[in-house]
């Protein structure tokens, strides 16, 4: 069988690590370790003088980076570079790391082969499972809802609202009168089916394919369950703080509001004088790696480095 790990392709791989410019003795951040694609690379290119800082809330995907990354270590022997792993999510950077000690920072914002594949996870409708979504697991419900109980104990108007904003969902109100009838809402499979019921099938989209019916409406609760444009929004923040001039700054986002944070918040720290932004456009995957990794059809990356005397 094989292991979630060695089954995950990390996505615009060479990209990210072009742009990072990852030089042996710096110190760089992978905020979003996932199963660890990107982090291996940059610790192979780092030298015993150099430090990888990782982030990832899921408890789940950190063991398994620990286990890829340790396997890397002791390949290298004595040329391997110091790891540390923090298991929390990457807006709590800054409580962590020191200002202007960064070379480079990456953040990958999609979610991981992990998750989508593991059916009692709850963020893929492909099988059926319980209705969870929440990233970071190891946390009580009753301060991070599950994606259940979101769907279950708010009013018909906020969820719509949230499809609205969070899926970019123009048919949320019938979306969410249609949940609120079904309750109580308990799976993966059975929200599907609710969703698919209410609204007509997505036209057929040339780049990304067929869209499930159920596709917004799953991005929105995940979104809104996990604070992720909020975490984003922190992140971008507090970059500036924490990467040393000429640091290097690489997000890679999956949809359009995650990319429209991060264009605009590069535009303005560009004119702030904070910025050089390197990507006038984002950059895509190849025909290449979409057919190898589907994926990464939707990926776009963009990069910045931090001006010197700000």
């Amino acid at each position: 069988m094989t292991k979630p790990n060695e089954r995950h392709v990390p996505v615009l791989f060479d990209e990210s690590i072009d742009f990072l410019r990852v030089r042996p003795e710096g110190t760089y951040a992978d905020c979003t370790v996932g199963l660890a694609g990107h982090s291996e690379g940059i610790l192979r290119r780092l030298g015993p003088k150099g430090h990888l800082i990782g982030f990832d809330r899921d408890p789940e995907a950190l063991e398994l980076a620990k286990v890829r990354l340790g396997q890397a270590v002791n390949e290298m022997g004595s040329e391997a570079p110091v790891i540390t792993l923090i298991g929390e999510a990457f807006s709590s950077i800054s409580k962590h790391v020191k200002p202007g000690s960064l070379d480079g920072l990456l953040a990958d914002f999609g979610v991981s082969s992990l998750q989508l594949d593991g059916a009692h996870r709850g963020f893929s409708f492909q099988t059926d499972g319980p209705l969870d979504m929440r990233m970071d697991t190891s946390l009580d419900t009753r301060s991070q809802p599950t994606a259940a109980q979101v769907v279950n104990e708010i009013s018909e108007r906020e969820l719509a609202d949230l499809i609205y904003e969070n899926g970019e969902e123009r048919r949320s109100r019938t979306v969410a009168r249609a949940i609120v009838r079904g309750r109580p809402v308990t799976t993966t499979g059975q929200l599907a089916r609710i969703v698919a019921s209410a609204v007509p099938p997505q036209k057929h989209d040339k780049k990304h394919g067929h869209i499930h019916p159920a596709t917004r409406t799953f991005q929105a609760l995940r979104i809104y369950v996990n604070r992720e444009l909020d975490e984003i929004k922190d992140l971008l923040e507090a970059a500036p703080n924490l990467l040393k001039p000429s640091g290097r700054l690489v997000v890679i986002s999956f949809h359009s509001l995650e990319d429209r944070i991060a264009k605009d918040s590069l535009r303005d720290g560009a004119q702030k004088g904070i910025w050089e932004v390197l990507t006038r456009k984002p950059v895509t995957a190849g025909e290449e790696e979409t057919v190898r990794n589907p994926r990464s059809r939707s990926a776009k990356l963009r990069a910045a480095e931090k001006k010197t005397g700000t």
